[in-house]
């Protein structure tokens, strides 16, 4: 998550294209509209409760980056953020999730972010308290004022060897007549053999403490890993959501009766008998989760939500009206659009997190528009998303360059998985062309798929490779140009066996 506040546009263009290749008109716009947020936070209240965030509709065929700027954005900043699928969400009095599901979405992912974020920041006093917890396992009753005897309550089923000591782990334990009993003509006055008094339970409590610090110190040199122990797993289950009974749907209901459910009957906890390894990742768990404050966990994240929370709405075209409006499925469409409106202008949605105001989420809608338009939105919808954004389709240049400069490119995946089975696979510069050009020209003859269409390129290139990797252990092979029209001719030859490929 980077300073909000040190992301100018340009920078954030920059980090962008690191792993974008070209549309250079929708990253300004996103870069733009991310920083209109931070100058705004920086007003007066006043005047920033006036400055509503400017929606973004973009229109592009599939695969040329809509998603992956949204996705690649939320995580430049650090900001809530999910993706729906607009065709997914159905018109209030029929089956189906209803809009406002997804704010109460993001309220979970901004829950969810906020809380790991403050569990960072305790994480090594929690660490702290496990160890401990870890050796009380250990050594039960160590950590507080021991018994006189025996200095550990389950020593009678600890191993006694024939000059009396006792071993725990690799700590051996020598028996001394001193601590057991008074030698006679103590000046003590007890009678002979009776238990000592007050004046040996410091011998004891430091001999227990002393073993304590060595079995402290064997845990931390991971020696005792895999040593068997009994914990007490919490069942807990979170108060259930009942914003639901208001006018929810069949899901939700259903999921929060379970929640009511768990609350009455999955509360007790259990034991378990687990490694030290899995005890410690259990026990941080519940320390951490004790030691957050769910109620500020919820007052941070519902503020981040409706602050700088990005909603991106895909496939928004999919519920827009083609041609004049009729009867059918049209009208669901045509609800969904109406009922995502009062979301998107700003109106409060009940969570089980608290009341979220919808008004500064920013709203990212994409779709292709192949069959519709973006006028058969309605047009209340429309204005809502005042600036619109053309993608432009990607080129036998543009493939070039996903396939080679970003990041994560695809030649540098195939390789990295190719280097697991010990096989290293080299792209000559003509190959990379050759790829680029074929993936040009079978997005011309057919669907349009942008650049999802070198995934089917690379896999069938290399379907035979990664067949035969581990026969061709310690090997290097070269792509070359006669290598991809070999494998891809029938592509080339046929324009119809290349539907094949998809």
């Amino acid at each position: 998550m980077e300073n909000l506040e040190a992301l100018t546009p340009r920078e954030i263009v920059a980090r962008l294209d690191i792993y974008i290749i070209g549309q250079n008109k929708a990253k300004r716009a996103v870069a733009i509209a991310l920083r209109n947020r931070t100058r705004r936070l920086m007003l007066p209240e006043d005047v920033r409760d006036e400055i509503a965030p400017k929606n973004i509709l973009m229109i592009g065929p599939t695969g040329v980056g809509k998603t992956e700027i949204a996705r690649r954005l939320a995580k430049l900043c650090g900001a809530p953020f999910i993706k729906v699928e607009a065709t997914k969400y159905t018109e209030v009095g029929y089956v189906g999730r209803d809009v406002e599901s997804m704010v109460r979405d993001l309220m979970a992912m901004g829950f969810n972010m906020v809380k790991t974020e403050m569990q960072e920041k305790i994480k090594g006093e929690a660490e702290k308290q496990v160890e401990e917890a870890l050796l009380d396992l250990l050594l039960p009753g160590s950590g507080k004022t021991p018994p006189l005897r025996p200095p550990f309550p389950n020593v009678q089923s600890l191993p006694v060897s024939g000059d009396g000591s006792v071993t725990i782990g690799n700590i051996h334990l020598q028996s001394d007549p001193a601590v057991d009993t008074v030698r006679e003509g103590d000046s003590s006055g007890t009678q002979e053999g009776a238990p000592v008094g007050a004046q040996n339970s410091s011998s004891v409590k430091s001999d227990m403490n002393s073993t304590r610090e060595k079995f402290r110190a064997m845990l931390r040199e991971g020696r005792l890993e895999e040593r068997i122990v009994e914990v007490q797993v919490q069942r807990r289950q979170p108060m259930p959501a009942m914003e639901i009974f208001a006018g929810g749907n069949m899901e939700d209901l259903e999921s929060s009766m379970a929640a009511i459910t768990n609350m009455f009957t999955g509360g007790k906890s259990r034991k378990k008998n687990v490694t030290i390894r899995e005890a410690r990742e259990i026990l941080l768990a519940e320390h951490l989760d004790k030691m957050t404050d769910p109620d500020k966990v919820a007052d941070e994240a519902r503020k981040r939500v409706q602050e700088i929370g990005i909603i991106f709405i895909d496939e928004i075209d999919k519920i827009a009206i083609r041609g004049e409006r009729g009867g059918g499925q049209d009208v669901s469409r045509e609800g969904v659009q109406r009922d995502i409106l009062p979301i998107v202008e700003g109106s409060t949605v009940n969570t089980k997190y608290g009341v979220v105001d919808t008004t500064h989420i920013l709203f990212i809608a994409a779709g292709a528009f192949s069959v519709s338009k973006p006028s058969d939105l309605i047009p209340e919808l429309q204005g809502r998303f005042p600036l619109r954004v053309e993608l432009e389709s990607l080129h036998a240049e543009d493939f070039r360059r996903i396939l080679l400069e970003p990041k994560n490119a695809l030649t540098s995946q195939y390789t990295d998985l190719m280097s697991t089975e010990n096989v290293t696979i080299h792209f000559t510069d003509e190959a990379i062309d050759r790829m680029s050009t074929l993936a040009a020209e079978v997005n011309s003859r057919m669907e349009n798929i942008g650049a999802r269409r070198l995934h089917t390129i690379m896999e069938t290139l290399l379907e035979d490779l990664s067949f035969n990797a581990s026969e061709l252990s310690g090997q290097t092979i070269e792509i070359t140009a006669a290598y991809v029209d070999e494998r891809l001719k029938d592509v080339v030859q046929d324009q119809d066996l290349s539907r094949y490929i998809l």
